[in-house]
């Protein structure tokens, strides 16, 4: 499966053929169909895991810190360490947006989850004075994911490290 997330990570869905997914997870044409039944089934179940891995490495991330700001910044500083290789999530998003409704499902309680996660963490920041108090928390939450999503996607576009730092660092200003 790890072998098939790369494969969809790097090309997408449209862009990644069944040859491509059986070289990479060293499996038969067949194999890959009794076990998965199509090429569909396989790349939901791929994003369905890679979901669940990345959701739970950003939570670890945001209750990794001492302060509740602390936790936010390491997720961050996860996302601009990790930001070289391609997000699936965000790749599937961009390749189907809502028009498969069983891929949305899957998107839409992963984000559930970890904006749950970080808007707890940002109402702990606001309480001592870390975030500003002012600003809703769900609006800071929603922020910080939409912050994230451009660190990915100026990765994939050629930025560097120090680019991506730069808008790391922004969100956390925007934020205090």
């Amino acid at each position: 499966m790890d072998a098939a997330i790369g494969a969809f990570r790097e090309h997408g869905f449209e862009g990644t053929s069944t040859g491509m997914l059986v070289d990479a997870m060293r499996i038969g044409r067949q194999s890959l169909y009794d076990t998965f039944g199509d090429k569909w089934q396989l790349y939901r179940a791929a994003v369905e895991r890679y979901a669940a891995g990345e959701t739970e490495a950003h939570i670890a991330a945001l209750r990794s810190g001492a302060s509740a700001l602390d936790g936010i910044r390491a997720m961050l500083a996860r996302v601009v360490q990790t930001a070289g290789q391609s997000c699936l999530g965000i790749g599937s998003i961009c390749e189907f947006g809502q028009s498969r409704p069983d891929l949305s499902a899957l998107h839409q309680a992963a984000d559930r989850r970890l904006k749950r996660a970080a808007t707890e963490r940002i109402i702990e920041a606001q309480a001592v004075g870390e975030i500003d108090r002012a600003l809703s928390a769900v609006a800071v939450a929603d922020f910080l994911f939409a912050s994230v999503a451009a660190i990915r996607i100026a990765a994939r576009g050629g930025a560097d490290r120090a680019h991506l730092q730069s808008l790391s660092e922004m969100t956390l200003r925007a934020m205090t």
